[in-house]
């Protein structure tokens, strides 16, 4: 399979994976939402990490498409800046992350030196990073209420999120074993 089709198929994951993780957080944890897009429990922000981790550029690529897809469509489709640059910050978030663990642990494409250890203060850095980024643009951009609860709120959410959707994913890898000839 060439480069731009392997490309693609990544992308088109990681869309599919966000759609269907957002579906599932719709699903269970409404109750649970603080604000459009801030859960106390915010299933997309796993899979946000994960398929920067898996994907790289592509999986950023694929965040951009589907994050701004969901902020115009779905989050704020009467605030079109909002939606535009809450796309930007939903993908470049994780991917500063991957490029802070490649830099930081040495984080290797096929991910075996990724240990448990480096996977959690991957997702920690994340679920601070993403709500910083966000909250910053908040700031500067709109109302400036609630701004300290609500980056909490987002945190927690990003980071109960992001390890539910990460330990999910072991499970199914650990359930599905390899063929071996």
């Amino acid at each position: 399979m060439n480069q731009l089709k392997l490309n693609a198929l990544m992308i088109g994951a990681t869309i599919v994976l966000f759609i269907a993780a957002l579906a599932i957080n719709e699903l269970l944890f409404t109750r649970l939402e603080f604000a459009p897009g801030i859960n106390w429990i915010y299933l997309p922000a796993g899979v946000r990490l994960l398929s920067t981790l898996l994907f790289a550029e592509a999986g950023a690529i694929g965040l951009l498409l589907v994050s701004w897809g969901v902020c115009f469509l779905y989050f704020f489709p009467d605030d079109p800046v909002r939606s535009f640059m809450g796309g930007i910050l939903a993908s470049i978030s994780p991917y500063l992350v991957y490029l802070g663990m490649q830099r930081s642990f040495g984080l290797q494409a096929s991910l075996a030196n990724l240990t448990p250890a480096r996977l959690l203060a991957c997702a920690l850095a994340f679920s601070i990073a993403s709500p910083l980024l966000h909250h910053i643009w908040f700031w500067l951009y709109e109302d400036k209420q609630d701004i300290f609860r609500s980056f909490v709120v987002m945190a927690t959410g990003d980071f109960c999120g992001t390890v539910t959707v990460l330990y999910a994913a072991k499970l199914v890898l650990a359930v599905v074993k390899p063929v071996r000839p």
